[in-house]
């Protein structure tokens, strides 16, 4: 399996900061809890211009790897409603 530093290889260091100062603010919270805080930020990110589909498609092929068919589904369903806004 891969891990965060094989992932992060990839991924836009502004969007990779945000994710880990989330992470920090919610460790030993649930994954639900983390995934709403995730999600708040990246509307917040679209809507204020600094997060862009690209960088979103980026996220998403490389953390589709590290997850189940199911949760890739729904990450997948996640990108295209923030690509929307």
């Amino acid at each position: 399996m891969k891990d965060f530093a094989s992932f992060s290889a990839g991924a836009p260091q502004p969007f990779l900061e945000e994710v880990q100062k989330i992470a920090a603010e919610y460790e030993g919270k649930s994954e639900g809890e983390l995934m709403r805080a995730v999600y708040a930020r990246a509307v917040e990110g679209k809507r204020g211009g600094t997060l862009t589909n690209a960088e979103i498609d980026a996220f998403c092929a490389q953390i589709s790897p590290l997850l189940d068919a199911a949760k890739r589904k729904k990450l997948q369903k996640i990108a295209e409603e923030l690509k929307k806004l």
